[in-house]
């Protein structure tokens, strides 16, 4: 599952590469609207008469990806840095099979860690039923939960959880790495 969501976490950052220098920032509103140049980024590309990276460009998605990842100041992650600093690594890689697989393995591995930063509390070993268990025919009753003592393991719980630190990575905004520019991404 990792391994084909960092395929297509490298395809998207090779489809897109460049594309933050061709964000405009509008500030005529009272909150900012940003502006992607699809010409800009198709001409300097060299991929003007490309229908299917056009149709990606105009479609919502596309839109919604740069209304969500345009502003320059906010939360980085695993994208932003393909974008911004893997860009000479994936093109090495593009005729090295087995050195695109290992980084798709590493890639893989990062969205992993990410999602579970804790792996030794996510994953509990539930003991299997013994044979015969399902032939027990005294089965005593489940008991009645005490709704007071529910209450107080609930509070327990949450007086524990805010001093400890988050379990998930945390969000920290910095400002987002440009990359090299689009004129570099020229394509055949």
């Amino acid at each position: 599952d990792k391994e084909v969501r960092a395929i297509f976490l490298r395809l998207f950052a090779q489809l897109f590469q460049g594309y933050r220098s061709c964000l405009q920032l509008i500030r005529i509103h009272a909150e900012p609207v940003i502006h992607f140049h699809k010409a800009a980024f198709l001409g300097q590309r060299g991929l003007i008469e490309n229908d299917f990276l056009t149709k990606v460009l105009n479609g919502m998605a596309f839109a919604g990806f740069v209304s969500e990842r345009g502003p320059p100041f906010r939360t980085c992650d695993l994208f932003d840095e393909l974008v911004a600093f893997e860009v000479e690594r994936i093109k090495a890689e593009e005729g090295n099979p087995p050195k695109m697989i290992k980084h798709v393995r590493e890639l893989a591995e990062q969205l992993l860690k990410n999602e579970n930063p804790n792996p030794h509390l996510a994953f509990q070993k539930v003991p299997r039923p013994t044979e015969g268990s399902h032939l027990r025919v005294h089965v005593l009753p489940f008991p009645r939960i005490n709704e007071g003592r529910v209450q107080e393991l609930l509070q327990e719980g949450l007086a524990r959880g805010q001093g400890a630190p988050p379990a998930t990575r945390g969000d920290k905004k910095c400002v987002v790495p440009a990359g090299p520019p689009v004129g570099m991404f020229i394509c055949a």
